[in-house]
């Protein structure tokens, strides 16, 4: 069994362009798009083309999921007709990795050709109008991980991969949310498709009552424990970013009640909706522009 924090170590520049190379010289893809699948929603790969699949382990210095939901694989193909590379399943800090190593995947990424990632997670709902089985475009965030000093991007800063202080107010980009809306409602999608913020708590545990409180009145439309490291990396690496969120349970605001967040729900409902999912990325994979 893995140890909690045995890895601490944040890989440099020539280690992370090392295993990029690794990577492309195991196809002949070459993806300027990156996707990052959240829990129960890899099902995406499965649409994937002329593939490469490539497990975690087998990749040196990549961070190894250990969560129900998340396969721990690597694609590379196309999607769509476009040259794609997917992750399949994701790490958190919560299974005992620094921010920085969740890093490691964004930033080889990248040094395969990466122009624009595209990431999405399942997210407990806090704004009162939304159910579950809503999807959330994310319009911005709340790093409250970071409030703590919980960042990626924190030590040393090598320039090659980006600026010491990247700006955030852009973080995601306003002309693929508009896309993913105009495609959203062209398949007939937007009566349950929202655009909202999203917040990170590391987890594991799901939020207390008091907390969910606070996420609301700060102005949080859905909570997670993910996302967040891996869009402030592409950003200080200058991709462009898309995120979504499928709204898998609503956390709970009230004291003394029956009810209890739990990751079955979180599953079953990224099982019930991975389908329109696929549907929607993939219309948007397929009009994006990635000359």
């Amino acid at each position: 069994m893995r140890t909690l924090f045995i890895d601490r170590e944040v890989l440099s520049y020539d280690e992370v362009k090392k295993i990029a190379d690794s990577l492309l010289a195991q196809t002949p893809i070459r993806p300027k798009l990156g996707i990052i699948c959240g829990s129960g929603l890899g099902a995406l790969a499965d649409i994937v083309e002329d593939r490469t699949v490539i497990p975690y382990e087998k990749i040196p210095g990549f961070p190894v999921s250990t969560v129900p939901g998340h396969e721990g694989k690597l694609v590379i193909g196309k999607l769509k007709g476009k040259e794609v590379v997917l992750m399949q399943g994701r790490a958190h800090c919560y299974e005992g990795y620094p921010p920085q190593k969740i890093a490691v995947p964004v930033r080889t990424m990248k040094m395969m050709g990466v122009q624009i990632l595209f990431v999405t997670c399942a997210a407990g709902g806090i704004n009162d109008s939304y159910q579950v089985g809503d999807i959330m475009i994310i319009r911005d965030h709340i790093n409250l991980a970071g409030f703590a000093g919980i960042n990626p991007l924190v030590g040393m800063n090598d320039n090659r991969f980006g600026e010491r202080f990247p700006p955030m107010s852009d973080a995601y980009d306003r002309q693929i949310r508009a896309l993913a809306k105009a495609e959203a409602k062209r398949m007939g999608l937007d009566p349950f498709v929202r655009e909202g913020v999203y917040s990170m708590m590391v987890g594991p545990n799901f939020e207390t009552v008091t907390e969910c409180r606070l996420l609301r009145l700060v102005g949080a439309d859905a909570t997670g424990m993910s996302t967040v490291p891996e869009v402030l990396v592409a950003r200080h690496c200058g991709m462009r970013v898309f995120a979504m969120g499928l709204i898998s349970n609503l956390v709970i605001s009230e004291y003394d009640v029956d009810e209890k967040a739990n990751h079955e729900e979180v599953l079953e409902t990224g099982q019930k909706r991975s389908k329109d999912l696929q549907n929607l990325v993939a219309a948007m994979v397929e009009k994006l522009d990635l000359a």
